[in-house]
């Protein structure tokens, strides 16, 4: 890259001084990187971020649940006598499974889409199957159980809360 100023004269980066180029990169603002061999700079998304994403995947999926499962038992006069009823049973699964499979295939479930967020893992750069997992099933369960959990996230420095901990991961911002 070089610069041409009023008097014509071009000048190369390699004749500018260490001093000057240091100034110069650090008057930039900070910006993602793209390629592999530079540091990233990422935005981690804090507690209400979240917290409004979740808000819409719990809208998704209540709507998943009426259209396709309470019509199923909307006729059903069976006792429900043990401690799940078979429509909590399939609602749960419903749950898990929409969170599993998002994250998956897309590293984002429809409330992180709509509030721009992206799940990404910390030690490796795709998420495999068995993180999704153990996020999404053992470490959701947790969190959920606890609720303390997801408050994490606005404390932690990366973000994260507790399934995000167990897992190695975290929702960062990305560029729309």
């Amino acid at each position: 890259m070089t610069e041409q100023y009023e008097s014509n004269e071009r000048i190369v980066p390699s004749n500018l001084s260490e001093q000057e180029e240091t100034i110069r990169t650090e008057a930039l603002p900070a910006q993602p990187i793209e390629k592999d061999d530079e540091v990233k700079v990422v935005f981690f998304a804090g507690f209400w971020m979240r917290f409004w994403a979740y808000l819409a995947d719990l809208f998704v999926i209540g709507s998943l649940n009426r259209i396709l499962i309470h019509p199923i038992f909307k006729f059903y006069k069976g006792s429900d006598n043990l401690w799940f009823s078979a429509e909590a049973l399939l609602t749960g699964i419903i749950f898990f499974l929409y969170f599993i499979l998002m994250t998956k295939f897309f590293n984002q479930t429809l409330g992180k889409m709509i509030f721009g967020l992206k799940v990404v893992g910390l030690k490796e750069e795709t998420i495999s199957w068995g993180t999704v997992l153990f996020r999404e099933l053992f470490g959701r369960y947790i969190s959920k159980v606890t609720w303390v959990g997801y408050l994490l996230a606005g404390l932690l420095p990366k973000k994260q809360a507790l399934h995000d901990i167990f897992a190695d991961t975290s929702v960062v911002l990305i560029r729309r």
